[in-house]
């Protein structure tokens, strides 16, 4: 029963001790303004944003996790730098790809004699290729 009473008596001074700091405030005029909790570096807006950037990138947290306007901001950006950087390499590998085939395909470039087209199928009237063999050969 002693028991009982010191922490009855233990909480209300506790209790007491809280409300006294609160309310008055000891002349310190109370808690300070918060800092606002928001980006403060976010991407570059001037230059695409690179590896270093990404590294470097700090999402501010809130009571329920990440901010969901800043994580959805930087998402978007991203994703939209990477599309950008995809179509862009896939029309320099189509560019590359078209002045290979403009290179191999050229004439005059590696030769077009018959015996440089050995083995390729003949074009239309035109006669077949055939060994040194069968040229003095004639049908019995």
């Amino acid at each position: 029963m002693v028991v009982f009473w010191f922490l009855l008596i233990a909480m209300v001074v506790v209790v007491a001790a809280v409300t006294l700091a609160v309310v008055g405030g000891g002349g310190a005029g109370g808690l300070g303004e918060a800092a606002p909790d928001r980006l403060y570096d976010p991407l570059p807006a001037d230059r695409p944003a690179s590896r270093a950037d990404v590294e470097a990138l700090r999402l501010p947290v809130c009571v329920r996790g990440y901010r969901m306007n800043d994580v959805d901001d930087v998402l978007d950006r991203l994703g939209a730098e990477l599309a950008e950087r995809d179509a862009r390499i896939a029309e320099l590998e189509s560019a590359l790809a078209g002045a290979h085939a403009a290179a191999m395909g050229a004439p005059g470039l590696i030769g077009d004699g018959p015996a440089d087209r050995a083995g390729e199928r003949p074009a239309e009237g035109e006669a077949p290729a055939t060994g040194g063999e069968e040229e003095g050969k004639t049908a019995r």
